[in-house]
């Protein structure tokens, strides 16, 4: 993706520590000829050798599996907080702009081998379950119940490379103050969320 040179974030650690707290993302490829898009858990994982995957699964029902391919790459895309932003908020006069943070990751897919699919729905299960209060458990399942993981298809994309765009205002360090007080004031989490980031971001 096209990124201005003031917004690429080449911090790999943090671009990694946010894939892992911003695991919903779209997977896209070629089915049937046009652009095909799927929203889904990508769950990043990095093997004993030390090489980056992303892991997830689909619906057998849906036919993008059907174009998985070891030899053509695939695009998943992850999407951070967002907010609009004013220009009233700066000094000088300007065009309102909308920041946020939006990640790119290109790789080849490959399908996985039941046992594969098997820790990987384990691992996410055990990741999102850590704060109920009654956690389930993938092998306090029935066999009944995990007769639905026939319905699937996982799946794990070697990392190729990795596009980051942080765009949080880097460009107007003198209007922070201005910025960060009147997202907060708008009070929801998302405008809070891109407070703390340009305050992060600007240290």
């Amino acid at each position: 993706m096209y990124i201005p040179a003031h917004y690429k974030n080449e911090n790999l650690d943090e671009v990694r520590q946010f894939l892992r707290e911003n695991a919903f993302g779209i997977l896209v490829n070629q089915v049937y000829d046009k652009p095909w898009a799927t929203h889904l858990p990508l769950e990043l994982f990095t093997d004993p050798q030390g090489k980056d995957w992303l892991v997830g699964h689909v619906a057998k029902a849906n036919p993008q599996w059907k174009s998985f391919s070891e030899e053509k790459k695939v695009l998943c895309i992850f999407n951070g907080p967002h907010s609009y932003i004013s220009s009233s908020w700066y000094k000088e006069e300007e065009v309102p702009t909308w920041n946020y943070i939006a990640v790119h990751v290109y790789g080849r897919i490959f399908q996985l081998t039941e046992e594969e699919l098997l820790h990987s729905l384990e691992r996410l299960i055990d990741k999102y379950e850590q704060d109920s209060a009654n956690p389930v458990v993938m092998s306090d399942l029935s066999a009944r119940t995990m007769k639905q993981i026939k319905g699937i298809v996982g799946f794990k994309v070697a990392i190729e490379d990795i596009q980051a765009a942080y765009k949080l205002s880097q460009t107007r360090k003198e209007d922070h103050p201005s910025i960060t007080s009147e997202l907060e004031n708008r009070g929801t989490a998302a405008h809070c969320a891109m407070a703390d980031l340009i305050r992060k971001h600007s240290e």
